[in-house]
């Protein structure tokens, strides 16, 4: 089994250094560019089946890369981006008080959520994936978010020891490549 972990393409949100998390917005110019050009770059890849984020801007990514209609895409809640609560959508700036990474004090801003939960959710779905499809000659498209992308790096290669999944996220565009 192969699992190609794509970060979305960029969004106006991103351009603006704004958090985006649930509130998001879908792929602008730039994005699809990327998306695109990550189409490209993996077009001898053939993908059996493909997974995403229910955030527009993932799934807009995985259809663009992979070629494979949004209707036909699995959606999983567990691949949501960690919820910024009230924070979603403030700009990044000396304003705005971290935990680590891009995860808001969840002390300050209310709603944001539990950085171990977000891990657990993350597992939990890679383990049911890798239980349903490990040992098989599967290409596997995974469509997700700069935490998302973190978390399974984390999960896969370790956490920085302070946990911050955001600092080994891959960038806008990108993937990383599992095999199992």
């Amino acid at each position: 089994m192969n699992l190609y972990v794509v970060r979305h393409g960029q969004t106006d949100l991103n351009l603006e250094h704004r958090l985006q998390g649930r509130k998001g917005l879908p792929l602008n110019e730039t994005g699809i560019k990327q998306a695109q050009d990550l189409h490209e770059k993996l077009k001898d890849v053939r993908f059996d089946v493909a997974y995403s984020s229910p955030q527009e801007r993932a799934i807009q990514t995985v259809s663009i890369v992979s070629g494979i209609d949004k209707d036909k895409i699995i959606l999983d809640e567990r691949l949501q981006p960690c919820d910024m609560g009230d924070a979603d959508n403030m700009v990044i700036d000396e304003n705005l008080h971290f935990e680590f990474g891009l995860l808001p004090v969840r002390t300050e801003y209310k709603g944001v959520e539990n950085p171990d939960d977000f891990r657990k959710r993350i597992k939990s779905f890679l383990d049911e994936i890798v239980g349903k499809y490990a040992g098989k000659d599967i290409n596997i498209i995974l469509g997700g978010h700069k935490c998302t992308t973190g978390c399974i790096e984390g999960i896969m290669n370790g956490f920085p020891e302070n946990g911050d999944f955001f600092a080994i996220s891959t960038k806008n565009g990108q993937y990383k490549l599992y095999k199992f």
